[in-house]
């Protein structure tokens, strides 16, 4: 997990950045492997680490290298994203595991943390087509 600002991505050239643009300040944490109980804490350091000083605040959660993810980091999740939107800013998440989307429909905040694709849609706000929907336990709906 490393909390740095995100460079720009080579894969977009064509993207350019106004230095008026508040998302020029967009900061990201990106996790890889598995999220649990036991890597939670690094998780919310991570988390709590890029919500430094003041003012505006647009946050990436770049879950795209996770494998495994369980309800333990759910609470630092949502406290960046309510810190986000306190100060009027947003958090986005970032995920391509149908896994991912399954807890966070378990706990019902699918709605606060919509899909994105790449860190890039996430801070341009273009969300993904939903993953298809399984079952807890793990079967396509019929």
């Amino acid at each position: 997990m490393s909390p740095h600002p995100d460079a720009h991505d080579p894969r977009h050239p064509y993207d350019h950045h106004d230095p008026h643009d508040p998302h020029d300040e967009c900061r990201t944490v990106r996790a890889d492997g598995e999220l649990d109980l036991t890597t939670a804490p690094d998780f919310t350091r991570d988390l709590e680490g890029v919500r430094h000083g003041t003012g505006r605040l647009f946050l990436v959660v770049d879950l795209s290298h996770v494998t495994f993810m369980d309800g333990s980091v759910l609470d630092p999740l949502c406290a960046a994203w309510d810190d986000c939107r306190e100060r009027r800013g947003w958090a986005r998440v970032v995920y391509t595991r149908p896994g991912i989307g399954l807890v966070l429909r378990a706990a019902s905040v699918q709605e606060r943390f919509p899909r994105y694709a790449t860190a890039h849609d996430a801070r341009r706000g273009v969300a993904a087509e939903p993953l298809k929907e399984y079952s807890a336990a793990g079967d396509l709906p019929a």
